[in-house]
């Protein structure tokens, strides 16, 4: 019992800080950050160029080349990371890709496209504000999660684009204190596309992960495909299999923005633990982020997170599309007398027919979906896949 104790305690901590009063002052922590005018976040080492009058605020990244936010040794947390960048379009803000590196490991336990990682997807910014991230104006990021490490913590940031970026600004900010290996979770991330999801298979939001940690949740983007219109994308269930799951997941939802907490469609909004940062449904793009600080999602053997690939319509629409090619599979049909499941439905239903259930009907559709997984783990690094290539990132970013 004292075992099960003690490990909640640890998975809760990285997000729930053991309460402090604001006037409490910590034994033994120090508070350090690095920046351009500091980039050691060493003691009395600041605003040392241009005798201290802004002497190195930001600096320039080659196509090709790479900064360094952070790189110190010893134990510690990062607490906040903000940045802004002169170059905010969507291309290089898929082209931009944020590593982060845990007691000296030369795996990444980050790495993700700069603007993705830092809470919207599609490459693109709007004034937002979440628990986890924050874009005040619409040109700035912001991240609050704790990241803690015990023997070294490294951030940095490379320019896979054909362009040079001129200018970055940041500051990383941190306390030095003491954190035993044995007892860390570390912070990861994960990002994955897919331009066109393959019928009726679920996008991974994150693929099987080994070990003990929180899962902490994600941010998804949607450039929905012309050969459905403006029809509905989001009727999609979000899946989560813990410790063991294959064929069936042990959390389910009902729906794309049931999951992130709202209801019948999707406009714009931002709260602290959900939100639509995009909603633009003549262009075709969504993106949207879910985050689970009151609903804690634990794991103590592995874990895979998936979304379905399902959108809906009248029924008329459906057929329209089925006579246009368009790529579909009908599943359901939401009719006045009951649900018909098709996909294990005693007979067989034709769309080219007239006299069958009418209602709305969902369907497996294929879109251009991608997403970023945040979460903790018991280990500095994961097996999950490398960050696909720049070509794949930025693919199509502009089309609509």
């Amino acid at each position: 019992m004292k075992k099960i104790i003690g490990l909640l305690i640890l998975l809760i901590l990285p997000l729930y800080a053991v309460s402090q009063e604001l006037y409490e002052l910590p034994e033994n922590t120090k508070t350090r950050w690095s920046s351009f005018e500091n980039s050691g976040a060493e003691k009395g080492a600041g605003a040392l160029e241009n005798k201290g009058a802004k002497g190195h605020p930001f600096h320039p990244i080659k196509a090709g080349g790479s900064v360094t936010l952070l790189d110190v040794q010893g134990s510690g947390t990062v607490r906040r990371i903000w940045l802004t960048i002169n170059d905010r379009s969507p291309e290089m803000l898929r082209s931009l890709r944020i590593n982060m590196y845990w007691d000296n490991r030369e795996e990444a336990a980050v790495s993700v496209p700069l603007g993705d990682f830092f809470g919207i997807g599609l490459g693109q910014r709007v004034p937002f504000e979440s628990e986890l991230f924050a874009d005040p104006e619409g040109r700035s990021f912001l991240c609050f999660i704790p990241m803690p490490f015990a023997e070294g913590a490294k951030i940095t940031v490379s320019n896979d684009a054909d362009k040079d970026l001129k200018a970055i600004f940041y500051d990383v900010n941190i306390t030095k204190e003491t954190h035993e290996t044995q007892e860390l979770l570390y912070f990861h991330a994960y990002w994955n596309r897919e331009l066109n999801t393959k019928l009726g298979e679920d996008f991974q939001i994150l693929p099987p992960v080994q070990g003990k940690g929180r899962f902490l949740g994600t941010n998804v983007g949607v450039v929905t495909d012309e050969m459905y219109e403006d029809s509905w994308f989001g009727e999609g269930e979000v899946k989560i299999y813990l410790d063991g799951d294959t064929t069936a997941p042990s959390l389910v939802g009902s729906g794309t923005e049931d999951y992130v907490g709202t209801a019948y469609g999707q406009g714009a909004y931002s709260q602290r633990y959900q939100g639509s940062s995009i909603a633009d449904p003549e262009n075709g793009k969504f993106a949207f982020y879910r985050y689970h600080i009151p609903d804690p999602v634990y794991f103590y053997e592995g874990i895979k997170v998936t979304i379905q690939q399902i959108g809906g319509a009248p029924q008329d629409k459906v057929r329209e599309f089925l006579k246009n090619g368009a790529e579909l599979q009908p599943i359901t049909i939401d009719a006045e007398d009951r649900f018909y499941k098709l996909l294990e439905n005693e007979r067989a239903i034709d769309f080219s027919k007239k006299d069958i259930p009418q209602g709305w009907t969902n369907f497996y559709r294929s879109d251009d979906v991608s997403a970023t997984a945040y979460f903790y783990l018991n280990k500095p690094v994961n097996d999950l896949p490398a960050l696909q290539t720049v070509k794949t990132r930025t693919q199509n970013l502009q089309k609509k």
